[in-house]
C-alpha cells in the first residue's frame, strides 16, 4: 500500500454500465424499500380520498359524479384493492420487489377506475375542454412515487392512458352517454399523450439517479449500507463486502470538504495516505484494523476498517458517569499498548481523546479498547523534524486534550504529546469533567499552556487512590520531560497499582 490505489469497476465498464442502467429491471434494495413505503402511503391516501368522494357523491347527488351503478361498480372495488395494497406494503407481506411489481398493476387498475368515473360525468358542450384529465395526472404522478425502468414505465403508462378512450367507447356502446365531438375528444386525450411521454422521461431520470446513487456507494469490493456518523472532514458508513460475509466500516472524505483548491486537496491526499498507511502498519490488537484504502473515481478518499460494536469513552461517561478507578486503569493500559507500538514506529497520534477511544466486545473479551482515527498522525525520525502535513498555521488536535507544546509550538511533538492527552482522558473518565473548561477554544488551549490542573481527586465523587492521582498529574505536566517517558512506562506505573478489582 505504498501508493494510492483506484478501486472499483474498470472505467470502460463503468461507462458501458451507466449507458444501459436505465434498462435494468430493479432499483437498489434500499431505494426499493423507500418505494414500498411510498406505495403504502399512496394506497392509503387513495382509500381516504376515494372513500370521501364516494360518501360525498351519495350525500350530494347534484355533484353528478357519474351514474349510481358505475359509482358502486368502480369506487368500492378500487377502494378494496387500495386497502389490500396498503396492508401488503405496510406489513411487508411480500418482498419489496414483488410489491413494486404489484404497484405497476395497481397503476393500470387505478387509471381504469379513474377513466370510468371521469368519462361517466357529463362532458362540457363544445370543443373547449381545458386542463389535463385525471388519468393524465395519475400517469404523470406515478413515476415519482415508484420509479421504474423506461421500458416498464412505457408499457404500463401506455396501458393506463388507453383505458380512457377504451372506457369511453364502452360507456357509449352501453348507452350511458353520447359520443362527444371529435374536437372535444382531441382536447381531452391529447394531454394524456404528453403525460405518457413525460412519465417515461421522469421515470428514466428518477430511476437513473437511483442507479447512479447505488453505483456511487460502491467502493472497491465494498458497498456502503448505512451512515454511522461524521465529524471533521469525514463520515463513517457501515459497509458490506460483495463476496465475504465480513462487515466493515468505511471512513469517507469527500473532495468538497477541502476549500483551498488543488494545493489543499493535494495536502489532504498526502495526509489521508499517511493515516491509512500508518494505521495499517500497526499490529496491536488495541489499534483499529485497516483492511483497505484508496481514492474513489469522484476524488473521495476512503479506507475500510473493522466494524466495532460498542461505544466510545465520551459516550460512556455521558451515559454512565465517572468510572471506577480500577476500570479507568484497565482502559488506560490498553490505550498504552496501542500507543507504545505507534511511538516505537515514530508515529504520534496527536488527537487522543475519549471520542477516539472505543470500548467494544472483542471475541469473548469485554471492555476491550481500540484506538481510532490516526488522522492527525505525525511521523518522526531521529534525524528529521516532525511532519507538518497539515493546514498552514493551523493547530492540530482537540483543544480540551491539547498538550502545551502543541499550543505554543516551542518544543517538538513526540510520544509524550499523546501521554498528555491520555492524562486528559484519564481525568475525564475519573471525574466526568474536562481538565480545563473555558468559553472559547482559544481560552481552553491557553489554560492548557499556562495553568496548573486541579487534582482529579478533588473533583471526583469517588475516592481516587493517591498513587493514581499522582500518575494523572504527572501526565499533565507542562514540561514533556517531567511526564512518563513512554507509553510503556505509563502502563507499568499503572500496573504497579494492582487495581484488579471488579467494577
Amino acid at each position: 500500500m505504498s501508493e494510492t490505489v483506484f478501486l472499483g469497476p474498470d472505467a470502460s465498464c463503468a461507462i458501458a454500465t451507466s449507458r444501459w442502467d436505465w434498462l435494468s429491471s430493479r432499483l437498489p434494495p434500499d431505494l426499493e424499500e423507500q418505494a414500498v413505503r411510498r406505495v403504502a402511503w399512496m394506497s392509503l391516501c387513495t382509500v381516504v380520498v376515494g372513500a370521501f368522494g364516494f360518501i360525498v357523491s351519495e350525500l350530494v347527488p347534484s355533484l353528478q359524479l357519474g351514474p349510481h351503478p358505475i359509482r358502486f361498480a368502480v369506487y368500492l372495488p378500487f377502494m378494496l384493492v387500495s386497502a389490500a395494497l396498503f396492508v401488503v406494503a405496510r406489513r411487508r407481506l411480500l418482498s419489496p420487489a414483488r410489491i413494486v411489481d404489484l404497484s405497476f398493476a395497481y397503476k393500470v387498475l387505478g387509471a381504469a377506475s379513474i377513466a370510468v368515473v371521469s368519462n361517466a360525468q357529463p362532458w362540457p358542450a363544445g370543443p373547449m375542454l381545458p386542463g389535463w384529465s385525471p388519468v393524465a395526472m395519475w400517469v404523470l404522478m406515478f413515476p415519482i412515487i415508484v420509479p421504474g425502468p423506461s421500458v416498464r414505465t412505457l408499457f404500463t403508462s401506455t396501458l393506463a392512458i388507453l383505458t380512457e378512450p377504451a372506457f369511453l367507447w364502452v360507456l357509449v356502446r352501453s348507452g350511458f352517454m353520447e359520443l362527444p365531438s371529435r374536437d372535444a375528444m382531441l382536447r381531452r386525450f391529447f394531454p394524456s399523450v404528453i403525460a405518457l411521454a413525460l412519465s417515461v422521461f421522469v421515470s428514466r431520470v428518477v430511476f437513473g439517479l437511483g442507479r447512479k446513487l447505488d453505483a456511487a456507494r460502491e467502493l472497491g469490493s465494498y458497498r456502503l449500507v448505512e451512515r454511522l456518523g461524521g465529524g471533521g472532514m469525514g463520515e463513517v458508513w457501515r459497509a458490506k463486502h460483495r463476496m465475504l460475509a465480513r462487515p466493515a466500516a468505511v471512513k469517507l472524505i469527500r473532495p468538497e470538504a477541502f476549500q483551498g483548491g488543488a494545493a489543499s486537496y493535494g495536502t489532504a491526499k498526502l495526509r489521508f495516505e499517511r493515516e491509512a498507511q500508518a494505521t495499517a502498519a500497526l499490529r496491536s490488537p488495541h489499534t483499529i484494523g485497516i483492511f483497505d484504502f484508496g481514492v474513489a473515481r469522484d476524488g473521495s478518499f476512503y479506507y475500510v476498517m473493522e466494524l466495532l460494536d460498542g461505544m466510545d469513552l465520551e459516550t460512556l461517561v455521558k451515559l454512565d458517569g465517572p468510572q471506577p478507578p480500577a476500570r479507568v486503569v484497565h482502559l488506560l493500559r490498553q490505550a498504552c499498548h496501542s500507543l507504545h507500538e505507534a511511538h516505537k514506529a515514530f508515529l504520534v497520534h496527536r488527537d487522543i481523546k475519549p471520542a477516539n477511544l472505543f470500548l467494544c466486545r472483542y471475541g469473548a473479551d469485554l471492555d476491550f479498547l481500540k484506538v481510532l482515527d490516526f488522522g492527525l498522525v505525525a511521523e518522526r525520525r531521529k534525524d528529521v523534524a516532525p511532519s507538518t502535513l497539515t493546514e498552514d498555521n493551523a493547530i492540530t488536535g482537540t483543544p480540551a486534550f491539547m498538550a502545551p507544546e502543541v499550543v505554543l509550538g516551542d518544543r517538538p511533538v513526540d510520544g509524550r504529546t499523546d501521554i498528555y492527552a491520555l492524562g486528559c482522558v484519564a481525568y475525564w473518565l475519573l471525574t466526568g469533567a474536562l481538565v480545563f473548561e473555558a468559553e472559547t477554544a482559544m481560552k481552553t488551549v491557553l489554560l492548557h499552556a499556562t495553568e496548573a490542573p486541579v487534582a482529579p481527586s478533588k473533583r471526583a465523587a469517588r475516592t481516587i487512590p493517591p498513587a493514581l492521582d499522582r500518575i494523572v498529574l504527572d501526565c499533565l505536566e507542562k514540561d514533556p520531560a517531567r511526564r512518563p517517558r513512554s507509553a510503556r512506562e505509563l502502563s507499568e506505573r499503572l500496573a504497579a497499582l494492582h487495581m484488579d478489582a471488579e467494577w
